[in-house]
């Protein structure tokens, strides 16, 4: 029995039973979770009527928080402050026949999260989707509401309706946005490109957040071999869920129109050099550090490849005068050729 243990035909068959129970772990936390939310749903409701047809004001909130814990004592929610937010949330949605059923998806502290920080109910229900579809972490929901992404997300200038496939181009479109928070970053204030690069790469897992969910890096200064020269991509993605490579172009000044032709070019060589016949188009995107919407618009008018342009923001930038600590490879390399010559 021992030997049979230890065939690869046996551990396949404890991880598929391992990937079944997994499953249902899932299903049935997301079950529970969503039995709750009813209930909140309900309570908050009953109590929402009966202050309608009472006199009762929200003083009666602590009665009926205490006399909860008092009869389900073994059962937690009952505080007073989560009955607020129930009825709070309640309220928020009720401006709708029905109940929006995605306010059932997700866990309760991230619909706390939502209701508290939501300007409106689009917004609200951006953030709810946002989240299933990336199934964000409440830190992560966190922090995406704190960088504003419904005002950013799907506001960069791009040419993907010409350009892409309806489905695609509208799915590619939301996964844009203008503009990109970098404050991640620590970076002078006379940053360049190279500074600008060397940065986000070194801060990979905070830029793959702030791209988004399904952008992939494959490489930074990527190179293509075209007709027996070197080009090289500042930074190369595949997007999982887009299928497509995604060229990313960074500049550190104002949008010029020749960086879209050059980007123009960039795709094309993608698109001839890596993608295949599974792979939906290449899309590129342009980050800059400001740009005139007017002057893009002209720029990608007659541009051949999908392409967004979006401009990035710092808000704490270290003074002009600042210089790292550490050497960087140019002056080592200066540094050893200086004693060779001695």
């Amino acid at each position: 029995m021992s030997a049979l243990i230890n065939t690869k035909e046996y551990k396949n068959f404890i991880a598929n039973i391992k990937l079944k129970i997994q499953s249902a772990q899932i299903k049935a936390h997301i079950k529970v979770n969503e039995e709750m939310l009813r209930l909140y749903w309900d309570i908050a409701q009953m109590i929402v009527e009966k202050q309608k047809q009472s006199s009762w004001g929200d003083k009666i909130l602590e009665n009926i928080s205490r006399d909860l814990k008092k009869e389900f004592p073994n059962m937690g929610g009952f505080s007073l402050r989560n009955i607020q937010y129930m009825k709070k949330w309640f309220l928020f949605y009720s401006i709708v026949q029905q109940p929006v059923a995605q306010i059932f998806q997700i866990p309760w502290g991230h619909n706390i999260h939502i209701v508290s920080k939501s300007k409106s109910f689009d917004e609200a229900l951006f953030y709810i989707n946002t989240t299933i579809q990336n199934n964000y972490s409440r830190a992560e929901l966190t922090e995406q509401i704190q960088k504003d992404l419904y005002s950013r997300g799907g506001r960069a200038i791009t040419n993907f309706e010409n350009k892409l496939p309806a489905i695609h181009s509208k799915l590619a479109q939301e996964t844009l946005k203008d503009p990109y928070n970098f404050d991640f970053l620590d970076i002078r204030q006379s940053h360049d490109e190279k500074e600008l690069e060397d940065a986000l790469v070194e801060n990979m897992t905070k830029f793959l957040l702030e791209l988004g969910h399904g952008f992939s890096f494959l490489g930074r200064q990527y190179k293509l071999i075209v007709d027996n020269r070197d080009f090289k991509i500042d930074l190369l993605f595949y997007h999982v869920k887009l299928h497509c490579y995604v060229v990313v172009e960074l500049k550190a000044t104002d949008f010029k129109p020749e960086y879209a032709g050059k980007l123009n070019f960039y795709i094309s060589a993608v698109d001839g050099e890596l993608k295949n016949e599974l792979d939906n188009p290449t899309i590129g995107i342009l980050i800059c550090k400001s740009k005139s919407d007017t002057i893009v618009e002209y720029a990608l008018k007659d541009i051949n490849k999908p392409i967004g342009i979006s401009q990035y923001d710092l808000t704490e930038l270290l003074p002009k005068e600042y210089a790292s600590s550490l050497p960087t490879i140019e002056q080592i390399e200066a540094e050893f050729r200086g004693l060779e010559d001695e």
